[in-house]
């Protein structure tokens, strides 16, 4: 590339000149190319370790003039090719002017401006990426791409100095950490070290310190670890690859690729060598630190934060913490753990004013609210800055109110905003939910609760509670910018009163702030969920009537109604978890204390955040938090947790303890207080209780001989622990009570569980529990992965000839060629790639481009450049939905036809190629006798419905018996192409002439029988009769000629098979736009004198004779046109032994996986559903 011309004063230090005129020089850096001895090697070595410009650059050209002994570099190049492109121009354009010129300063001046001239306007185009990109970087991903093969949709994230140990030895060199791989590269005397690792086969990430490794981060594969060390930064290295590692998993688990996000505020100044990913994934981390801390949703953004002091008014004192600013809010956090936390909506704030300063009192800024509170910061660094923030988000904040900014801004009215709009917000008039509905406006519990009777002492202690969170209320706040202080987390451990039970769910859980934020989208959610018949509602209609049963508000229809539309709103509202058995629980308790809208916002508040990835498919948030409470437990309790992990318990207990918060194992009464404290604490409390309950069992636990006796241990404990402070009449719980014995089990009060757990427990912090979870994500992941990929297996083995050992390869293959599709760009999007709902054997599929890479890799007919080709047509056979995606089971049909039929399969299946659908395609919309095809949007939309899948696998589990019988018809034009496909079959195979001679004779022979079977058609249907007297000759002769002209036009479209080449990529995209070619070879003239109709026997004329009458409505062309069977074809080749040979024989599919995987380069994915489009080399 041109750079700007920098002076230099050593031209030949540790460069070889190649090229040289009057004015520019040709170098080449020592240690690149051929050659270069001792000091080749030093060079190399130092430009890796030293991280030198110029090894981005091994060449460059200098401008020098005669005298002069000063020389200006003014372009380097990566590859001699690019180099060369700029010496030429240099020639072609510059030489003839420069010889006119007489002073030598002119001549550098010319020159120097003519280069900056040409920059400049290559960097019009690029201006925006030149100042996001700082230069250096931009020449380390360069770097990136070219040693290791990396397409531009590969970016760079940062790269690092360190060293890669290989055995016992370190090789120095440079970590590339990019959005999809980890990279190094090592060049040490001579000796290059390559490492390429996909962030979607990490399955643990490590940093530690050991004497072998001092201070290094593990990198673990199913196959291998490697050791990486001497970082400058070890923690922030280690953290951008949690990101990445993060970002991979949630790739397999749900699809999602990387987005780079454009709404992120810019740096006030300009980092050194720190690129915009880099800043995106910094950004991330601290958004979603921000969102977990304050409980908000996922669209909010950090704009920023600074220290400052709040004034506490109920404390009398400034509390020292720091200040958040988002998009839709202002929070603060003391510096000081639950000394005081706050947060306030923008859509609540009605004054933002700049206080007077004082001594006392530096850089205040008064906030306040509608709700009449106000609040004090101070001690802010740059005030006129965060408040010039403060009203730009103002600004765009939806509210019905205006906004005044006090002695620095104009008191100016807002137009009242329109309630956010959604998708389908206009559908017809309500006919599921009303506003009039009794659960619409109070809790289920409030409906059934009226007439009930009440103990006097029990309601005295919930009134007692009632009053002291009304004192709260008065002196701390009420509502969401409620002062959160450790009097607040002392009152929940108390126990919520039923009354507030809803209320201050929705306030520590921020589901109140959605309810706020999304008038009328519950109603409008249920409207359009409701009577839509999927895969979901079918689920949820099995467990309405499973949900709390016992209780009485749900052994009717009132409470059974609305518990189906909070659970169909949902899963209409996030498909991708839909519905998961445990939700039904959680969603009927909320809907006790809740309205249907309040508990619909909590169950989305519980799935998308406070328990991630717990309700999906294959509940992967709940395995994850199992193994880490594995670890808690092995940490807390060693002796116990050696014990149950013997005998296999954690794992059994604990999936059900977290899904469903307790209460499918507790009495109800007792488990709603843990759920009080959950929203309040997030997900620790659970881990504390579940401690404590093995804690207070551990005696027993380890006296236990078997599973099912810790089990009814565990049971008994939790059966028996009960709430003596609720004023609700007891719900019998339906878990059996479990008794050793006739003594009735002691009872545990749930207030003495809770304080215990805290006793012994509460030092669990919320970072450490997420770094765990992340450590375990990857695990647990990557376990579900092995899984899918065994089922697969199981699923397919039985109509597969391949191994289980090939079948799982195949499968990582397949599946890494879906992968590269969702970040290196594809023909379709990976959400209609990637189901999750669908089984596991069809949640992978690839496009045409990608199948055919795999088959030129894998495939055993080789057919040189014909190859992609004869893989596009082998797809739109496999593709039977015609949505161009197939999936793994179609892969592996067509591979183990190819590889594991008999002769007469694979024969079968080249036949089928060279017919429709695989010859060309077929249009979308074709009526069968079966079923119809449609177009993919419309397939799309039938996707989502169960019963689909259901007549489409009955329809699969049909017997379908296909006979050669059922074989259509070829005619002349498909039988070249089949005949040009052996002959480039042939290329390669060591029997090549004789294989040639053979088939060769085979094309002779079809030819003729295809000539006397259009005959006997002419005289046996279409003819007419002959008058009396005609010669008997004629129609022999005619034979002859007519036939002998065609067979020379077919064997001379034959013998051009072999020199035939490929149109360019521009052309058509049709199989007959891009006939297909070969290498030349020796047998390459077919003789045309063998072609002679008098050798056809009786025998032979016979076979197409028999066919005629019963195959007439089988004939793909026109009635009397030249057309052969599929047996004509089968017998004719069965009279050649060294084709029965070729054919018979097995393929070794096991050394092309092989070599597919140790192929080191990367190459990029081509998606497309044309031939000629399509990339001349395999990739895997």
């Amino acid at each position: 590339m041109w750079i700007t011309p920098e002076e230099v004063l050593l031209a030949n230090a540790l460069w070889v000149s190649e090229r040289a005129n009057p004015f520019f020089i040709l170098q080449r850096r020592k240690g690149h190319g051929k050659g270069g001895g001792i000091t080749g090697l030093l060079v190399g070595t130092l430009d890796v370790v030293l991280d030198s410009s110029a090894r981005v650059a091994p060449y460059r050209i200098l401008h020098q003039t005669g005298d002069s002994q000063i020389y200006w570099s003014i372009a380097c190049g990566s590859s001699r090719k690019e180099i060369t492109e700029h010496w030429e121009w240099l020639e072609a354009n510059l030489l003839q002017t420069l010889s006119i010129f007489d002073n030598e300063d002119d001549i550098t001046t010319f020159v120097k401006g003519k280069i900056q001239g040409i920059i400049a306007e290559e960097n019009k185009s690029r201006q925006a990426q030149e100042e996001e990109e700082p230069g250096k970087f931009r020449e380390a991903e360069l770097k990136m791409r070219k040693l290791f093969g990396m397409p531009e949709e590969e970016k760079l994230v940062n790269y690092y100095s360190c060293s890669y140990w290989k055995g016992r030895v370190p090789r120095q060199g440079w970590l590339y950490l990019s959005v999809n791989h980890l990279c190094f590269y090592s060049f040490l005397l001579g000796k290059e070290v390559t490492v390429v690792v996909q962030w979607t086969d990490v399955t643990q990430l490590e940093k530690n310190a050991t004497l072998l490794f001092p201070e290094s981060v593990c990198v673990s594969t199913r196959d291998t670890q490697h050791f990486f060390s001497m970082f400058l930064n070890i923690n922030d290295t280690f953290k951008l690859m949690e990101q990445l590692a993060n970002l991979a998993m949630r790739q397999l688990l749900d699809n999602e690729g990387f987005a780079a996000d454009h709404f992120l505020p810019k740096p006030c100044k300009t980092l050194k060598n720190v690129s915009a990913l880099k800043r995106d994934f910094d950004a991330r981390a601290k958004n979603e630190r921000y969102r977990a801390r304050f409980r908000l949703t996922h669209e909010e953004r950090l704009d920023g934060h600074t220290d400052c002091t709040l004034w506490a008014p109920f404390a009398k004192m400034h509390v020292i913490g720091q200040m958040f600013v988002s998009n839709n809010y202002i929070c603060f956090a003391s510096r000081e753990e639950d000394l005081c936390q706050l947060i306030i909506p923008l859509r609540e704030v009605s004054i933002v004013e700049k206080a007077d300063c004082s001594s006392v009192l530096p850089s205040p800024l008064s906030i306040s609210t509608k709700n009449k509170m106000n609040f004090l910061f101070a001690n802010l660094k740059d005030r006129d800055f965060l408040v010039q923030r403060i009203s730009d988000f103002l600004q765009r904040t939806p509210d019905r109110y205006c906004v005044h900014f006090g002695s620095y801004f104009p008191s100016t009215p807002t137009v009242p905003s329109a309630p956010p709009s959604f998708p389908g917000m206009d559908s017809p008039q309500s006919q599921h939910y009303s506003p009039s509905l009794p659960t619409a406006k109070q809790g289920l519990l409030q409906i059934y609760l009226k007439d009930s009777p009440e103990d006097l002492g029990l309601k005295t202690k919930e009134k007692m509670k009632e009053e002291s969170w009304k004192i709260h209320f008065f002196e701390f706040g009420r509502g969401v910018c409620m002062y959160r202080t450790s009097k607040t987390r002392e009152l929940v451990l108390n126990g919520i009163p039923e009354s507030l039970r809803g209320e201050l769910w929705l306030l520590f859980s921020g589901a109140q702030n959605e309810i706020d934020t999304h008038p009328g989208y519950y109603a409008e959610l249920v409207e359009q969920a409701m009577g839509r018949c999927t895969l979901a509602t079918e689920e949820i209609e099995r467990d309405l009537h499973r949900s709390m049963p016992e209780h009485h508000a749900f052994q009717n229809e009132m409470g059974i109604a609305a518990l189906r539309r909070v659970l169909t709103a949902y899963a209409y509202r996030n498909p991708n978890i839909g519905y998961c058995q445990a939700m039904n629980i959680v969603t009927s308790v909320l809907l006790l204390y809740c309205t249907e809208e309040q508990a619909f916002w909590l169950l989305v508040a519980l799935c998308e955040r406070m328990l991630p990835d717990y309700y999906n498919t294959r509940v992967v948030g709940a395995l994850v938090d199992q193994g880490v409470f594995e670890e808690l437990t092995k940490e807390c309790l060693p002796l116990l947790y050696e014990h149950m992990q013997e005998l296999g318990v954690i794992s059994t207990i604990s999936l059900s303890w977290f899904l469903t918060l307790f209460l499918s194992v507790m009495p109800f009464h007792s488990a709603v207080l843990l759920v009080d404290c959950f929203f309040y604490e997030g997900i620790k409390v659970i881990f504390q209780v579940s401690l404590a309950v093995l804690h207070a069992n551990m005696e027993l636990l380890l006296a236990s001989n078997d599973e099912g006796e810790a089990m009814t241990i565990l049971g008994r404990y939790l059966d028996n622990v009960v709430n003596k402070q609720t004023v609700s009449p007891p719900i019998p719980h339906l878990h059996a009570l479990l008794t050793s014995g006739d003594e009735p089990p002691p009872e545990i009060d749930v207030f003495d569980l809770i304080k215990a757990s805290y006793e012994k427990f509460g030092s669990l912090r919320a970072d450490v529990i997420e770094q765990m979870r992340f450590k375990l994500r990857l695990k647990v992941i990557q376990s579900l992965e092995d899984t899918a990929k065994r089922s697969v297996v199981r699923a397919i083995m039985t109509d597969s000839a391949f191994s289980i050992e090939e079948l799982e390869e195949l499968y990582v293959l397949f599946k890494a060629k879906h992968i590269m599709s969702c970040y290196w760009g594809s023909s379709s999007t990976a959400a209609e790639r990637h189901d999750p709902s669908l089984p596991y054997l069809e949640q992978y599929r690839i496009d045409m481009g990608q199948f055919c890479q795999l088959f030129s890799a894998l495939g055993p007919w080789n057919c040189g450049v014909h190859t992609q080709t004869l893989a596009s047509r082998l797809f739109r056979l496999l593709d039977l939905n015609k949505d161009g995606l197939i999936n793994f089971k179609e892969f592996v049909t067509g591979l183990s036809g190819m590889y594991h039929g008999d002769m007469t399969e694979k024969l079968k299946l080249l036949y089928k190629l060279h017919l429709p659908p695989g010859k060309s395609q077929v249009p979308l919309f074709v009526s069968t006798k079966d079923h119809v095809h449609v177009c993919p949007q419309c397939f799309a939309v039938k996707v989502k419905d169960y019963k689909y899948y259901l007549r489409m696998w009955a329809k699969e589990k049909e017997p379908k018996k296909e006979t050669i019988k059922d074989l259509p018809r070829m005619n002349q034009e498909q039988f070249i192409e089949l005949c040009k496909t052996l002959y480039n079959m042939f290329s390669e195979d060591p029997l090549e002439q004789e294989l040639y001679h053979a088939i060769a004779t085979v094309a002779s022979l079809l030819l003729r029988i295809g000539e006397v079977g259009k005959r006997f058609t002419n005289n046996g249907i279409n003819k007419k009769p002959e008058p009396k007297g005609s010669p008997p000759r004629l129609e022999r002769e005619d034979l002859s000629e007519d036939g002998s002209s065609r067979q020379s036009q077919v064997c001379k479209a034959l013998a051009e098979a072999q020199l035939e080449t490929l149109p360019p990529p521009g052309a058509g995209g049709s199989d007959e736009e891009g006939k297909d070619d070969t290498s030349v070879s020796s047998y390459s003239v077919v003789s045309t004198g063998s072609l002679q109709c008098e050798d056809i026997t009786d025998d032979l004329v016979l076979i197409g004779c028999d066919k005629v009458v019963s195959d007439r409505r089988r004939v793909s062309a026109s009635e009397g046109d030249w057309s052969i069977t599929f047996e004509q074809v089968l017998a004719s080749l069965l009279t050649e032994p060294v084709l029965v040979d070729y054919f018979e024989k097995r393929g070794d599919i096991r050394g092309k996986m092989a070599s597919c995987k140790t192929q080191r380069a990367v190459e990029r994915q081509v998606s497309s559903a044309s031939d000629h489009e399509l990339a001349q080399h395999p990739a895997c």
